[in-house]
């Protein structure tokens, strides 16, 4: 099985879009009153029972186990039969709702997140249709359940042999989005390490150093807008709450806001598209993004959107048949990549590698980039060939290669 995602811009017309706004609030109200159902009954667990907090927990008995999806749906299909605005919306949209604060409550146990909080009027942007009829696409229209064709730009044509297994309706600030899983039943080989290697250090004065000599710039693009943003926002304070003047200015943000992560998106797709042109294996540190993320230079961090570059590269790499790994971060830039002795910690004013040893001076950047390939190359099997111009090239293992 290989899966796709394509996105579509929607033209809904204004009936419809009244319909997509009601949508979002029914399921915001069961995502609230689901998320409030389990957050009672892990209070009343939390309390000593000789103890309780009235004001702050519910006496809830005992034997009443856990709210869980499937206890959850079976009371909501009871609940909707007495709903007629709930009536309104197909069933299986808003089980996919209950299905999503499963998947926070699982990402809350298993991967280390917040506990799911409550969305505000408005701050649900989504809705998922887990399936559609037979040939829903009909020309530049697609038919969704319980609304109709609905009217979209066809920007990429969809290939032969797919199947829409859901589709995902999305409100932005401009405008309606569609997002077709698409499924073809095919087998896709793994991709072996082939061609020449690069290894690549995301930073921030540049944005990523290729271990070929390569440095390419940081966008930085909230930083240029940052002061447009910064006027708007005061224009939002100045507005009453709630008027009119106050909504078209919070859109103005929102516009602003969404344009600055297109421009950051759109950059990371070129730049992984041009390292691909380059080698056939990519090598990348394996970073505590979260880590940076709480750091003093937090705020460049988040800009750059290393977390978002470092999704992007693989699925381009398997795009383009390149080979993708991520390797150990710790102290890339404290090695020699010329005689692999370490040279010790730098400050971040420190922007040149001199090796006191050996004498090799680069770039601190790209050194710490030609050690990512170093280990890359490790990893996979092969020892590295070091030219006078600084180049590597790795070559099949004939002894043990060097570990770090």
């Amino acid at each position: 099985m290989f899966c796709l995602t394509y996105e579509y811009k929607l033209k809904p017309t204004s009936n419809q879009i009244v319909i997509f706004e009601d949508w979002l609030e029914q399921n915001r109200r069961v995502y609230n009153y689901a998320l409030a159902e389990r957050k009672d009954w892990f209070r009343s667990r939390s309390c000593r029972i000789d103890a309780c907090s009235l004001p702050g927990e519910y006496i809830i008995p005992a034997d009443v186990p856990r709210p869980t999806y499937n206890r959850q749906a079976v009371a909501l299909t009871a609940y909707r039969q007495t709903r007629e605005n709930l009536q309104q919306v197909h069933s299986q949209v808003l089980q996919q709702t209950l299905k999503r604060l499963e998947q926070a409550f699982v990402s809350m146990w298993e991967g280390g997140h917040g506990f799911p909080r409550f969305k505000k009027v408005g701050k649900m942007h989504s809705f998922v249709f887990p399936q559609l009829g037979k040939d829903p696409i009909q020309g530049n229209t697609i038919k969704l359940p319980k609304i109709g064709l609905v009217r979209f730009r066809q920007s990429r044509p969809i290939a032969d042999g797919a199947t829409i297994k859901q589709a995902r309706v999305v409100k932005r600030a401009s405008g309606w989005y569609v997002m077709l899983t698409l499924q073809w039943n095919v087998s896709v080989p793994e991709i072996l390490p082939h061609g020449e290697p690069i290894g690549i250090d995301v930073g921030i004065s540049h944005f990523v150093a290729v271990s070929n000599g390569q440095l390419f710039p940081n966008p930085q693009p909230f930083k240029r807008l940052e002061r447009q943003l910064k006027l708007l926002q005061q224009r939002v304070s100045r507005k009453r709450l709630g008027s009119n003047n106050w909504r078209k200015a919070q859109a103005k943000v929102s516009r602003l806001h969404e344009r600055i992560a297109n421009v950051r998106k759109q950059y990371h797709w070129k730049l992984a598209h041009n390292l691909c042109d380059w080698a056939g294996m990519i090598f990348a540190e394996d970073l505590n993004l979260k880590a940076l993320a709480k750091g003093m230079l937090a705020k460049h961090c988040l800009d750059a959107g290393w977390g978002q570059f470092l999704n992007i590269l693989p699925q381009c790499c398997f795009k383009r048949g390149v080979y993708f790994q991520k390797v150990d971060a710790k102290k890339t830039s404290q090695i020699c990549p010329n005689c692999l002795t370490q040279t010790g910690k730098k400050p971040l004013s420190q922007r040149v590698h001199s090796c006191p040893e050996c004498g090799y001076t680069i770039d601190r950047d790209i050194a710490a980039a030609q050690i990512v390939c170093i280990r890359g190359l490790a990893a996979v099997g092969h020892t590295v060939k070091m030219l006078s111009e600084g180049k590597f090239i790795g070559v099949p293992a004939t002894k043990k290669s060097p570990s770090f």
